[in-house]
């Protein structure tokens, strides 16, 4: 039996996030021969159209309100309601992003859904969909399918491959108008004002630089921003450099921020605290830089370094421009 899949594209800036691509490899794994449709919602919807097409969807629906330009619970969910009743998917899949987190689980308790959140992976094992997902802070994962009826799921970024882009696909397009009632809104965005600096999404990033107490001040983050610029990454912190006000708390990584697996985590200065390992663990590759030998971060880390990391930061630093900038 075929099975329609529905993706909600997570949209930042009027650009796609990678996740939305990494739902559609999923969807498209998984649907057999089913449609794999997206939503996209806001102004510029059918300006993403193509490059959806090229990356597996079967079918764009295109929801272009302005009160979609940015997020907001009320707006997103009524929209969204209304692509679901129109496209009557068997599975919906979402990124594990700060909208994914926000509107999955509403519309799933509106609808009566089964919801599995924060999935790593997802196969197809006797005519079943089965979702991975991590628990115990990492420590363990499990394995979970619906019994029946339709199931809503939040994709973890960085955990699914996306598909190759196949320039040759194209898609059906179909324009939705939704109705979002005025009174309905409790949220009005009339500004969005930034207080990260431009640059790599932490939660997407495939190579992280994060740093700790150990960084010292506001200014010991310096060298890290450096060694980010050079390898195209993204800077992150702990908690503890976030609560010492080296850092805005839009860069913690942890169980109580944001969760990342990067293809390579660079942990500057930072000891290793559990609650900071629920949040980069599961990273293809850790190198750790510290100058306490017994640090617990160098439990996880599959490359540690002993040392000063103002010393050790720079060095690196000088060395990967050389290797990859002027070479």
């Amino acid at each position: 039996m075929s099975k329609n899949g529905l993706v909600l594209a997570d949209v930042r800036d009027g650009e796609l996030r990678h996740v939305t691509l990494e739902c559609l490899a999923a969807a498209s794994q998984v649907m057999e021969d089913g449609v794999v449709t997206v939503a996209v919602l806001g102004s510029n919807a059918k300006d993403l159209v193509e490059k959806l097409s090229h990356y597996g969807a079967d079918r764009v629906v295109t929801v272009t309100n302005p009160k979609l330009d940015q997020y907001t619970t009320d707006a997103y969910l009524q929209a969204f309601l209304q692509v679901i009743e129109k496209t009557d998917p068997d599975v919906i899949f979402t990124g594990h992003t700060a909208v994914g987190r926000d509107v999955s689980p509403r519309i799933a308790a509106r609808l009566q859904l089964g919801l599995v959140s924060d999935c790593t992976a997802v196969d197809r094992v006797d005519g079943k969909i089965v979702f991975t997902r991590p628990i115990y802070a990492g420590k363990a994962f499990v394995k979970k399918a619906v019994r029946e009826g339709e199931v809503f799921a939040t994709l973890r970024p960085n955990n699914i491959a996306a598909l190759e882009a196949d320039t040759s696909r194209s898609a059906v397009v179909e324009e939705l108008d939704v109705t979002i009632a005025d009174d309905s809104l409790r949220t009005l965005i009339k500004e969005l004002v930034r207080k990260t600096a431009d640059g790599v999404d932490l939660s997407e990033a495939r190579i992280v630089v994060a740093g700790g107490r150990g960084v010292k001040s506001a200014e010991g983050f310096q060298p890290l921003y450096e060694l980010a610029e050079v390898l195209g990454a993204a800077v992150g912190a702990s908690r503890g450099a976030c609560d010492a006000e080296y850092c805005d708390y839009a860069l913690q990584i942890g169980q109580t921020g944001k969760v990342v697996t990067p293809d390579l985590y660079i942990a500057c200065g930072i000891s290793g605290a559990i609650q900071h390992l629920a949040g980069m663990s599961n990273s293809k590759v850790i190198v750790a830089i510290n100058k306490d030998p017994e640090a617990s971060i160098f439990s996880v880390a599959d490359y540690g370094i002993v040392g000063d990391l103002f010393e050790v930061v720079p060095m690196l630093t000088a060395e990967l421009k050389e290797v990859l900038v002027e070479n």
